[in-house]
């Protein structure tokens, strides 16, 4: 599941067009389903077609459900997705928004109003053109479509003005985080003319991206080609994809080994029988994050003893070692290590101390096993036994509960106790505001929120990204959303893939599938 960067400039002069490298948002670091393909996709079979054609041979445990990306949201579909649709800005490997559909932006000097530029001459797959009455109505309909899953990220962005290829983005508050904003995430650009039927269009998408869908067996398999005229298409080197819904995780390996698929993000139960086929295991950066969501407005975390007891409760290396085999990271905080949002000064404010938790416990007036919780889950998950068996350790004894509309009490913030993933945004100040605002979607106890948290953030949006005080100010906002009595973090999980050697390197642009250069060669 999913979830989601700003000293004011000076002066009043008109400042130039901020390309791609003048929005740095600061490098990440150095840390930062069931059906085989047929026949024709036969054991040690080439992962050339009889043409000579590149097929790259995806095994996806994450096939969407919905490929309007207004529904779909930003949740881990939106890596699929991106092989049909392009967005205004898209992420390099440091984490950075560079041109996509937009070539360039400019913000006005007060930071309220920004103008994307789009390349000239580009189109839908159905021919449509992209221009900015195309960029206006795809921000528009996920702004108001009722099933859209994007309104809630958008809030900055007012009136959208629309002239040729010059999009003017009108903004409720200073907010310099819009090209991060608005990458392949969160603005997906649809065909206006294909979006007019949303309901057709969810299972007939029709973009402006590298590929574009010929056959689609919803929820089974997508066939694809490369589109000729998306605008990077020289360096496309793919020339079809068949992405199929991955079968049992212990199958997948072996598909790879035979030559069924060429690439597949796997289990990572399966890694090392992975490695030892053979095949390329690696991860891929992200910014995947996992909590204990707790609402404050409801016993027994209205008491803060409580709260601090089960944040002492946690031992995050159990779930890396348990759940991601290794492959993964703990971590109390939405961002992983190396990331210019992460707070190093947050690191481990609350360390693994069950003798504390019983202690604070006490304090609060319960006596061992007189605490009892329900854990309200979507479906099994290993994850809830591990945090059942560590707060029984301290005294409190947790009932699994799993409720299949486990959504609709959460979002409604009905629910006392329940876990949470996030998969983040390419804007940390979005996924601040995710977690720990007064409306986030990922906030149990709306609408509390930690103290200071709202200024923080909104002096985040004020500093330019390339300011020598983003990183500072973007970290203290961290600081005080951590504050946060709604949410414990526990581990980060892996976003892991496996590849035949057919299959080139990847580039390494964080929470993202790029294609970009990658080449697929005759041979397993």
């Amino acid at each position: 599941m999913s979830a989601p960067l700003t000293n004011p400039r000076p002066g009043l002069r008109v400042r130039p067009v901020r390309r791609a490298g003048g929005l740095r948002a600061t490098a990440l670091g150095t840390a930062l389903a069931a059906l085989l393909v047929p026949a024709l996709s036969a054991c040690g079979s080439d992962t050339s077609s009889a043409t000579g054609n590149a097929t790259l041979k995806w095994a996806s445990s994450y096939f969407p459900a919905h490929w309007d990306p207004v529904v779909s949201g930003s949740g881990a579909q939106f890596r699929q997705l991106a092989l049909v649709y392009a967005s205004l800005t898209r992420t390099d490997d440091e984490g950075k928004a560079v041109p996509d559909l937009a070539e360039s932006w400019e913000y006005n000097d007060k930071g309220d109003r920004i103008t994307f530029k789009l390349r000239p001459g580009q189109k839908f797959s159905d021919g449509e053109p992209i221009d900015a009455a195309a960029v206006k109505a795809a921000i528009e309909r996920a702004q108001k479509q009722k099933n859209s899953a994007l309104f809630g990220d958008l809030t900055s962005i007012g009136k959208v003005e629309a002239n040729g290829l010059e999009a003017t983005l009108n903004l409720t508050q200073v907010d310099y985080q819009i090209p991060q904003l608005l990458g392949q995430r969160v603005l997906q650009i649809a065909s206006p003319k294909a979006a007019e039927n949303p309901k057709k269009l969810d299972q007939n998408p029709v973009g402006a991206g590298p590929f574009v869908v010929e056959q689609l067996v919803p929820g089974t398999k997508a066939v694809l080609k490369k589109n000729p005229d998306y605008w990077d298409a020289e360096n496309i080197h793919i020339d079809n994809v068949e992405l199929v819904s991955a079968p049992d995780a212990s199958t997948v390996v072996s598909g790879l080994r035979t030559g069924v698929y060429n690439f597949a993000d796997i289990d990572p139960s399966q890694a090392d029988a992975a490695k030892k086929a053979g095949l390329d295991v690696f991860v891929q950066p992200g910014f995947n994050a996992a909590n204990l969501s707790l609402n404050v407005n409801k016993a027994p975390f209205d008491n803060d003893k409580v709260v601090e007891a089960v944040r002492h409760a946690v031992n995050r290396e159990e779930f890396v070692q348990k759940l991601t085999f290794g492959y993964g990271e703990a971590t109390d905080q939405p961002f992983p290590k190396g990331y210019v949002a992460y707070d190093p000064k947050s690191e481990n404010a609350y360390p693994y101390d069950p003798a504390k938790a019983k202690k604070l416990l006490a304090e609060a007036g319960h006596k061992p096993g007189d605490l009892k919780l329900n854990l309200v889950i979507p479906s099994e998950d290993p994850q809830a036994e591990i945090v059942q068996s560590q707060l029984a350790a301290v005294g409190i004894t947790v009932t699994i509960k799993i409720d299949k509309n486990w959504a609709t009490p959460f979002f409604a913030k009905d629910l006392t106790f329940s876990l949470y993933g996030t998969t983040g945004r390419d804007s940390a100040a979005q996924t601040l505001t995710a977690h720990f605002g007064p409306n986030g979607p990922l906030n149990l106890s709306t609408p509390y929120e930690p103290a200071g948290f709202e200024e923080a953030v909104a002096k985040v949006r004020q500093t330019p990204l390339d300011s020598p005080d983003y990183a500072e100010t973007l970290q203290a906002a961290t600081r005080t959303g951590l504050q946060s009595k709604a949410l414990v973090f526990t581990y980060a999980s892996p976003n892991l893939f496996a590849k035949t050697k057919s299959v080139s390197a990847l580039p390494k642009n964080p929470g993202h599938i790029d294609w970009t250069g990658v080449k697929v060669s005759g041979a397993n």
